[in-house]
């Protein structure tokens, strides 16, 4: 548990120095066989992030306009975002184009309520907003790929179906079931004060991870093409500047201050786990994809906590 702490203390540290392990040792080994790992790994971070969710609050009172806005921005909105930026900085290079879109197309995760809770803003809304962009996700995902990449990549789309289908629904109904169990054996109380905070720990060991697979099926190519991070970086910082200022936007211009942070953690807060899972499994000639996601993960670490900072003045009483 140490170590578990450590790692989500210092995640920025930990990513970086994964993808600098997974560099050395994908360039002087045979990583081949990690492939396989992908799928336990996925499982790894969705599901303790689920089990800490309060499912009870998604039969309360629904903000319709807030969860109605939220979807909107997340696949309409961000998707041509992603389309636009891609096109003008990856014109040539469909698979960086597929990893930008695959960002934009699996929205929030179990780190947007925690980030949601930590700036005071509307939880129980953004807990039915992983829920709803969750599903929504698994069904719009190949299709929209299928839509603007097509006729450039070849988009299994069964596949990406069944793969979300597996990392998704399977381990929410799993972490249900388990919290279920967990507070009849412990109580409620024991369960929310003590039990439920060291879930997602496990699921930032599997992050880092994750992102060591990555890099290390890739090492080769970043190795011999060191300018790729550079030309990757500055339109993932521009893109996610764009999500952001949106966020803002619709959050500051419709919406109270608590539904408006909400809004925020539940759009801009993109699920780079499952992205990254989908390009490992779905697509075995993207890896540059994957790199363009795990370098994705250290930008949003950073923006989303920057964003809790600074809440205080954007949302101002």
């Amino acid at each position: 548990m140490k170590l578990l702490l450590w790692i989500k203390n210092n995640l920025i540290l930990s990513i970086l120095l994964s993808m600098l392990f997974g560099i050395v040792i994908g360039y002087f080994f045979d990583v081949s066989k990690l492939k396989n790992l992908i799928l336990p790994l996925t499982f790894l971070l969705v599901y303790p992030m689920l089990v800490t969710l309060n499912f009870h609050s998604l039969l309360e009172k629904t903000n319709y306009k807030l969860q109605a806005s939220t979807q909107i921005i997340n696949f309409v909105v961000f998707p041509l975002l992603a389309y636009a930026v891609g096109y003008a900085f990856f014109l040539q290079e469909p698979y960086l184009r597929l990893g930008l879109l695959l960002i934009a197309l699996l929205p929030t995760s179990g780190m947007s309520i925690s980030w949601t809770a930590m700036a005071k803003g509307n939880v129980h809304e953004v807990i039915k907003m992983v829920v709803i962009g969750l599903m929504l996700g698994a069904v719009l995902t190949p299709l929209f790929i299928t839509v603007l990449l097509g006729t450039e990549v070849d988009v299994p789309f069964m596949t990406i179906f069944t793969q979300i289908i597996i990392v998704v629904f399977i381990p929410l109904i799993v972490a249900y079931i388990t919290q279920k169990i967990l507070m009849k054996r412990y109580s409620t109380e024991v369960f929310h004060k003590q039990i439920k905070p060291k879930f997602p720990l496990f699921s930032t060991l599997g992050v880092v991870i994750m992102i060591f697979v990555a890099v290390s099926l890739k090492a080769k190519v970043i190795v011999n093409n060191p300018e790729l991070l550079l030309r990757i970086i500055f339109p993932l910082l521009l893109f996610y500047f764009l999500m952001f200022a949106v966020s803002i936007f619709f959050a500051k211009t419709f919406f109270s201050n608590e539904e408006g942070i909400a809004l925020v953690n539940g759009s801009f807060i993109r699920n780079l786990s499952l992205a990254l899972a989908i390009v490992l499994s779905a697509f075995p000639n993207a890896g540059i994809a994957a790199v363009l996601i795990a370098i994705a993960y250290v930008l949003q670490v950073q923006i989303a906590a920057w964003n809790i900072k600074f809440s205080k003045y954007i949302f101002k009483k």
